[in-house]
């Protein structure tokens, strides 16, 4: 039972990670219909922002937790300025292959500069060591990591639940269609939205730095889990994509103590069954999914 209940521990920490940037993601194409393929090169980009910050500027983590996603949420915005916002009104094809080659240029840059060798990251000193927990002890940073995005998630909730701005992004992402019909402009949000997006992933790669392989590749390697995060969760619902990060972070921890040759596999299961049986994921709607 301890096992057990230390797996499932271990995967509330992983489905942090899945649900900051599945709640980013769902946000972007709530809103823009866009499929941004270039979020994980984005998450990729946050874990080295804080090592040149601590590299080239002597910027401790801290620090970085806040710049960061401050920096790379503002290159989000002029990357839908420059680039996406030119290819909304085509097919969606075009901008998920816009994003991808996105993707595969910053990867390529970050590989010419560091190579594909993993960079050493250290954990702050007031976050290191042990947590005891009752049943068992757990590391103190992954501890922090799981407050941290619960705290973010709610902060995001209540912004978009209890503020004027909030409702109006809320409601431009789940029903854009409906939104614009009472005459908002919801052009106007879709840049702040898409930079706020972006910074959420940053935000996940600053806090996987002292715990992941900070690496050109560890971006691409996510991203994929993360669109099925979203899907299963309801394309463009936030709640669902938070909710589907942490469902799908406890699954894949625990098939990995029960079932270790699928457990790569088990999100993907999830995903098939969920479409099967509720083709808008868990808590999309029908509706929001043909919009």
């Amino acid at each position: 039972m301890d096992a057990l209940l230390q797996q499932l521990f271990n995967g509330l920490v992983s489905g942090s990670f899945y649900a900051l940037l599945a709640l980013g993601l769902s946000v972007i194409f709530g809103m823009l219909g866009v499929v941004n393929f270039a979020h994980g090169a984005f998450y990729m980009l946050g874990a080295f922002g804080a090592l040149v910050l601590l590299d080239s500027f002597g910027l401790n983590w801290w620090l970085a937790l806040l710049l960061v996603p401050i920096g790379l949420g503002l290159a989000g915005m002029v990357v839908e300025r420059l680039f996406v916002h030119r290819l909304v009104a085509l097919d969606p094809l075009y901008n998920f292959l816009l994003t991808f080659g996105i993707a595969l240029i910053l990867q390529d840059l970050i590989r010419l500069k560091y190579g594909v060798a993993s960079q050493p990251y250290d954990r702050p000193d007031v976050l290191g060591g042990s947590v005891n927990l009752g049943l068992f002890s757990y590391p103190k940073y992954q501890v922090f990591v799981l407050i941290f995005s619960i705290v973010i998630s709610v902060l995001v909730w209540l912004v978009l639940n209890r503020t004027r701005v909030g409702m109006i992004v809320r409601a431009s992402t789940e029903r854009a269609e409906l939104t614009k019909s009472f005459g908002i402009d919801v052009r106007r949000w879709i840049t702040p939205v898409f930079g706020f997006g972006i910074a959420l992933a940053g935000l996940a790669g600053v806090l996987a730095a002292p715990m992941r392989a900070v690496n050109s590749g560890m971006g691409g390697d996510l991203i994929i889990v993360i669109f099925a995060v979203v899907v299963i969760g309801g394309l463009g619902s936030v709640f669902g994509s938070v909710a589907a990060g942490y469902i799908v972070g406890m699954l894949s921890a625990v098939g990995n103590l029960y079932v270790p040759a699928l457990s790569q596999s088990l999100v993907f299961i999830l995903m098939a069954l969920v479409l099967l049986l509720r083709p808008a994921g868990l808590f999309g709607r029908e509706e929001g999914v043909l919009a």
